[in-house]
């Protein structure tokens, strides 16, 4: 439209030079790997060196006008911070949380080569194409064209590429560490585009993701005197079903979440149980049951954590609350008594909920909007890791991304170069809409 004819109009994917540096990103992807329980470390230094490559006409060691720098805080592993120089000093526009590592892919699962891109009409297939190496090659797309044209824009607009975001394990090398360091610190003074979504519509939150794992202990008898035993599996059931009615009763839906358009509130659900292995005519003598707990951005997995452990040790104080079944089943006898046991899983991810009030989140419906004659905004009850802590960090975040949400992680996972080539439009309306001021619309 007539008021966004200003300094990126002429802006436009080249399908052509898109394709070739992505070719060159997927065709790492095996050494990209991040999974340490498998062995799998990943060098992302390797995607690096590509888009060091591809900039390095424009960087200011050539007399271009792109600042690039890598930072690593191991061998082979590093973080990217680009810099295109605005006028104003403090004003900022930035764009973060595209990755260079990738998950795991079994060559045996996928019906084309996951380490080698594969064209097939709109269709770009191959590890990383959603997730997120795709968004590397797009953002590196948009940082040639403004290193070769050289607009003069209001705001300093980076891009950082990050490693390690795809596992936990290791710590202390990539976002974290950037945090940490003061890295980053400039971009807190405008808005921070979390480029790592899918489906190309603005997420406005996500949930929180903790595991669970409620142990129940009874005693060993046989079934035909089960007034000699306790049964380690109905106190679990009941146990079970007692903490998620309080789950549910302590942890309610709100109205937040309709305006996040979540679409669905926090939930606590078993999903896996296991038991000592006996015989079919035996009390069981312990009983597990584990699941997770999905936790939306409006309560603090701290808070949760102490309100389930509370509940477990108000049953394990007084058992005799929970419902037994019949005139044998107890679960205190003489000589015996039941025992609960609630341990958590290691680490977990927080859900945030972005600003809906800030000038970036107004910015990118707009663009949104102006590319796709819709806009969406959507919350998912799916974790991404980094952004609350960033968020917290104070940077305000938001997060939108165009690969495929339906491939997140999968076999055979693609996106559409269509997809990608609306996905850098609206990239270039966010820098036009924010170096003119024009995000209230």
């Amino acid at each position: 439209s007539s008021e966004l004819m200003g300094v990126l109009s002429g802006f436009k994917l080249d399908p052509e030079r898109y394709v070739k540096l992505l070719t060159k990103l997927v065709g790492e992807a095996e050494y990209l790997q991040n999974n340490p329980a498998q062995g799998l470390y990943p060098k992302e230094e390797l995607v690096a060196d590509h888009v060091v490559e591809a900039l390095a006409p424009y960087t200011t060691e050539n007399g271009g006008p792109l600042s690039v720098e890598k930072v690593g805080f191991t061998d082979g592993r590093c973080n990217m911070i680009i810099k295109y120089a605005g006028t104003e000093p403090g004003a900022s526009i930035a764009f973060v949380g595209s990755h260079m590592d990738v998950v795991p892919a079994n060559p045996e699962n996928w019906e084309r080569d996951p380490f080698k891109l594969t064209v097939e009409g709109d269709k770009l297939y191959g590890r990383g194409t959603t997730d997120c190496l795709s968004h590397v090659a797009l953002l590196t797309e948009l940082l040639v064209q403004l290193g070769s044209t050289k607009p003069e824009l209001r705001r300093t607009v980076t891009v950082v590429f990050i490693c390690n975001e795809e596992n936990g394990v290791v710590e202390g090398i990539g976002v974290d560490k950037l945090m940490e360091t003061g890295k980053i610190n400039h971009v807190k003074t405008g808005p921070v585009f979390w480029i790592d979504c899918a489906d190309s519509q603005p997420c406005l939150g996500t949930a929180g993701s903790l595991t669970w794992f409620l142990k129940a202990t009874g005693k060993l008898f046989h079934s035909g005197l089960p007034h000699k035993g306790v049964n380690s599996l109905e106190l679990a059931n009941t146990a079970m079903a007692e903490i998620q009615n309080r789950f549910y009763r302590d942890f309610p839906g709100t109205d937040k979440e309709a305006a996040y358009k979540f679409i669905s509130p926090s939930t606590m659900k078993p999903t896996q149980v296991k038991c000592a292995v006996g015989s079919l005519n035996q009390l069981p003598p312990w009983t597990e049951i584990s699941g997770d707990v999905r936790l939306t951005p409006f309560y603090e997995v701290e808070d949760l954590k102490a309100a389930i452990n509370g509940y477990v040790a108000d049953l394990n104080a007084d058992l005799g609350q929970l419902p037994t079944f019949g005139p044998c089943s107890k679960y205190e006898i003489e000589g015996a008594k039941g025992s609960l046991e609630m341990t958590w899983g290691a680490g977990y991810m927080e859900g945030i909920a972005c600003s809906l009030t800030s000038e970036g989140y107004f910015a990118l419906l707009a663009s949104t909007e102006e590319v796709l004659g819709e806009v969406k905004p959507y919350s998912i009850g799916g974790s991404l890791p980094l952004v609350r802590n960033m968020q917290r960090g104070g940077f305000d975040v938001q997060m939108t991304g165009f690969g495929k949400m339906s491939v997140y992680h999968a076999d055979n996972e693609y996106c559409l170069l269509s997809d990608m080539s609306n996905g850098f439009d609206i990239l270039v309306g966010l820098v036009n809409r924010l170096n003119h001021g024009l995000d209230s619309k």
